[in-house]
């Protein structure tokens, strides 16, 4: 690894809309400051995501100091949403996990989301991810927590290994569709300078000064086939993945993160594994 770079770093301030990339980051215990503590949730208190809404990769949102965010999205008027400081929590439902977040106050925002979306929903903000969610138990050490990311606090994609993928994709049936760009994996820290899948025989990693547990390889979803840019879906990467990168029945990309301690990491820091 004597050559891998952080290429370039990436949040999502609410989850399944658009990707944010940053120069620089801090990393704190649940993941990347401002990633994913924002989210959508439908009447019964589940979350709404790209796998039901692929509309959603239409729309982004602008971290604000502070935690707010601002929300953009075509043919709409952009709207500032604050950090909730009054309320109740409400109980959602985040896959398998249930999570106690905070409504963002007023009506104009969930107004804003269901008009954009055409369904009824409303943003909820996570104010607690030190104590509201813990990581997959199977996976987890004793206290590890994760915000409203699928399950683990950060996800690590590398260039070679999207190449590679690109390449199989290239001689399959679906070979129109790629090749396929780096957002299409929704990644929060993408690595370049290491060999094709390399990242499979990591186990602990520093990037930069910051030392991150690797936990497990990324099990991947519809949401991989949606083109960020105009909401389209196809076949592909499921298609290849499903020939070549199958373990344990997942279709599997990129691998998750947990922090091993605080700092922040930049792009063009130097990436290593470490003992």
């Amino acid at each position: 690894m004597g050559n891998a770079r952080l290429q370039s770093i990436h949040v999502h301030p609410v989850k399944a809309f658009r990707s944010l990339s940053l120069r620089e980051a801090v990393v704190e215990p649940w993941g990347l400051t401002g990633d994913r503590r924002w989210m959508l949730i439908d009447n019964g208190g589940k979350v709404v995501t790209q796998r039901r809404q692929p509309r959603l990769a239409l729309a982004a949102a602008e971290l604000l100091p502070g935690g707010g965010v601002r929300l953009s999205a075509p043919g709409r008027e952009p709207l500032t949403v604050p950090v909730p400081r009054a309320g109740g929590p409400v109980v959602t439902q985040l896959f398998r996990d249930k999570v106690e977040a905070l409504p963002a106050e007023g009506g104009a925002a969930h107004a804003w989301c269901s008009d954009f979306l055409g369904a009824d929903v409303r943003l909820v903000y996570l104010d607690d991810p030190a104590s509201r969610r813990p990581v997959d138990p199977e996976y987890a050490l004793p206290g590890e927590t994760v915000s409203f990311a699928d399950g683990f606090p950060l996800l690590l994609v590398t260039t070679a290994s999207l190449d590679a993928l690109n390449s199989l994709i290239a001689v399959g049936e679906h070979a129109d569709e790629g090749p396929l760009p780096m957002n299409r994996f929704r990644p929060n820290l993408v690595v370049s300078g290491t060999g094709p899948w390399a990242e499979d025989g990591w186990s602990r990693i520093a990037v930069g000064e910051v030392a991150f547990r690797v936990a497990k390889p990324c099990g991947r979803c519809v949401v991989t086939t949606t083109d960020q840019g105009t909401a389209g879906r196809g076949r592909e990467p499921l298609h290849s993945l499903g020939r070549y990168r199958s373990v344990n029945g997942k279709l599997v990309f990129g691998q998750n993160l947990v922090p091993v301690g605080r700092g922040t990491v930049r792009v063009g820091d130097p990436v290593r594994t470490v003992e």
